[in-house]
């Protein structure tokens, strides 16, 4: 038997594995979540293996964003530049809702007693207050008072001149040689105080919660003769374990962007170029760009309401899962979520003690889930799921029917209007994409979603069940390192252009065989804002200021008549991606038949309404719309042409 690269992706309901061999055939599992420990879970998966050889075991974790999600991080204490010790606080000054003045931001990870000043500052033109011992002295004293389990420190322009960081490292690491110390010329040296403080606080944060839970889970895999696991970031690439450890805050994306890359693959060998995608899992929807068959990658964003600027691949989740539980506000209307019934007690219809309607219950409800036997070790319980959706609509003098369908509706208008901010807002038209929906709820809602977005097409890719894990499977090693420039364009030449590139390549990866590219952070001069603009070696600021352009031109529609500066340079490495073979009845495990079993042998055209039962997923034809099997393994769906 050859061996086996392993990713295992871990949701709200289910952990999901896959194992490639070395030919690319693929197995699928899948096993109930543990939200206490998510490593159980895991275990649980590898245990199925059954001591099958493993080579790679890649991992997809919510760790890092249920610690935000639930404040369950380190308890942290910040060193920032004396006069700027309330930049978390001041934050942006942006309101959290337009329109609600009663909702507010998350507050910081630190609160101010626990945040020290040091006497210092740097400015673009050198030191302006030296860093002296006895400033030094204080902080150490102040933090030895504090006794934090770890310090972010954050000075004033760090990102271009970490001495003083540095030198108040070392103080405290000789003074307390227990402390972790975190910083930001490390973490992100790229300007903007805020979001460079904030990213520093939260890897801080993270950092020790993280690390105790890959350290478990590397003993659990040991355990079972697995090396210890690869970890997926937030950007698409696989880290070692150790360095996941030593980067917990590029994790906190990790599982969604698993099923980018996977789907991003799935495209590929389909023959697509641009697709909108949507993970729908147990507690929450993912949606996603796919641009000439990569993923869109983005400077970061807020996670759990936290600022986190590292690169990631363009996610955006709302919480519209299976389990998203219906309810009636104080107005007397119907709602669906944002409260799940997670992996416990589940849907009704899971049969383990839910009681609460749910997004599955009313699929149960209206037929579009028929099986007996669900993957995961599942058992339908049909009368409980007709019992809650009974209880919910009588309590709004409807039918069950009537409420099972409004349920679905409502969940499709929150996933939809995700799927319209990754497209629109970035000069994409949905219709110009095709829909890959993916996760044990996404083919479900696929011809839903299509239709309010003026789709035609729709992907439903193989393994669309357990898409995320095979993402992790098939991903490439990645090292990737930024550097600051800020330098207009029209002033870099080729020889300054190339002394950034290598500055940011140095010591990211040496092996020759891997993949490199670069790309530059540009804005028009005084803008607030930047793109990413592929660079290349031979390149010359004006070359870059032309790409900017164009893509500015694609993404706001205008161009401006003013110079472009450079803010920063990043360069990533990648290895080789592990093999997958996409093709019908390629896969070695099926779940049993729903409404039409397509275990690979299906081969029909099927006009709608139909219900196909995949592997870990159901697949709902809607009226209106024609399914077909692709030779890929998965199935298209296309809508009928309307007629007057």
């Amino acid at each position: 038997m050859s061996s086996l690269s392993v990713g295992i992706d871990v949701g709200g309901t289910f952990t999901d594995l896959v194992a490639v061999d070395a030919a690319g055939a693929v197995t699928t599992e899948k096993v109930p979540s543990t939200p206490s420990d998510q490593s159980d879970g895991v275990a649980h998966a590898l245990e199925l293996l059954d001591g099958a050889p493993v080579s790679r075991f890649v991992h997809g974790t919510t760790v890092a964003t249920n610690m935000l999600l639930e404040r369950t991080g380190a308890r942290v204490a910040l060193v920032a530049t004396h006069g700027f010790t309330d930049v978390l606080h001041l934050a942006r000054q942006d309101r959290a809702s337009l329109y609600d003045l009663a909702r507010h931001h998350p507050p910081p990870l630190v609160a101010r007693d626990h945040t020290v000043g040091a006497r210092e500052r740097l400015v673009p033109e050198g030191i302006h207050i030296a860093l002296t011992d006895a400033a030094v002295a204080e902080v150490v004293a102040e933090i030895r008072a504090l006794n934090p389990d770890v310090v972010a420190i954050a000075l004033l322009h760090a990102y271009a001149d970490g001495t003083h960081e540095r030198r108040l490292a070392d103080a405290l690491v000789a003074a307390l040689p227990h402390l972790e110390v975190v910083l930001s010329s490390d973490v992100f040296p790229e300007i903007r105080e805020y979001e460079r403080t904030a990213t520093t606080v939260a890897e801080a944060y993270l950092r020790p919660g993280v690390s105790r839970y890959l350290q478990r889970l590397t003993a659990r895999a040991a355990a079972l003769g697995i090396p210890a696991p690869g970890v997926m970031t937030s950007g698409g690439g696989m880290r070692t374990v150790a360095q996941a450890a030593r980067g917990a805050a590029s994790i906190a994306l990790s599982g969604p962007a698993g099923g980018i890359v996977g789907a991003a693959a799935a495209l590929r060998a389909a023959g697509f170029a641009n697709a909108l995608t949507v993970d729908i899992g147990g507690t929450s929807a993912d949606v996603g760009l796919i641009l000439d068959g990569e993923p869109l990658i983005e400077p970061g964003g807020r996670v759990a309401g936290v600022p986190i600027a590292l690169p990631r691949v363009l996610v955006e989740t709302v919480s519209a899962g299976g389990g998203s539980i219906g309810w009636i506000d104080d107005g007397g209307a119907l709602r669906v979520g944002p409260r799940s019934a997670g992996a416990v007690p589940g849907p009704a219809a899971f049969g383990r003690g839910g009681t609460l309607p749910t997004v599955t219950d009313a699929h149960v409800v209206l037929g579009h889930i028929t099986a007996v036997a669900l993957s995961g070790g599942v058992m339908l319980d049909v009368d409980a799921a007709h019992r809650v959706i009974g209880e919910l609509a009588a309590k709004l003098n409807a039918t069950a029917e009537r409420v099972a369908h409004a349920m679905l509706d409502i969940a499709d208008a929150s996933v939809a209007r995700a799927l319209r901010r990754v497209s629109v807002e970035r000069g994409v038209s949905p219709r110009d994409c095709v829909l890959i929906p993916f996760g044990g709820g996404g083919p479900l809602h696929a011809c839903g979603l299509a239709e309010q977005l003026g789709m035609r097409t729709i992907f439903v890719p193989p393994h669309a069940g357990v898409l995320s894990a095979v993402g992790l499977a098939i991903t490439p090693e990645r090292r990737e390192r930024m550097v600051s420039v800020l330098a207009r364009a029209d002033a870099l030449g080729c020889d300054a252009l190339r002394a950034a590139l290598d500055r940011a390549a140095e010591g990211v990866a040496d092996d020759p065989s891997w993949d490199r590219s670069w790309t530059a952070r540009m804005r028009y001069v005084g803008q607030g804002h930047e793109l990413d603009v592929p660079a290349h070696e031979g390149d010359d600021g004006a070359a870059l200021a032309g790409r900017f352009a164009a893509l500015h031109a694609q993404r706001n529609g205008f161009t401006l008549d003013a110079p472009t500066e450079v803010i920063g340079v990043r360069h990533v490495a990648s290895g080789a991606a592990h093999p997958i073979t996409f093709a019908r009845g390629a896969s070695s495990r099926w779940d049993p038949a729903n409404a039409i079993d397509d275990g690979g042998r299906f081969e029909a055209r099927l006009e709608g309404p139909a219900v196909v039962a995949l592997a870990g997923a159901t697949l709902r034809i809607a009226r209106g719309w024609t399914g077909e099997p692709h030779p890929t393994g998965g199935w298209l769906l296309s809508r009928a042409e309307r007629t007057a």
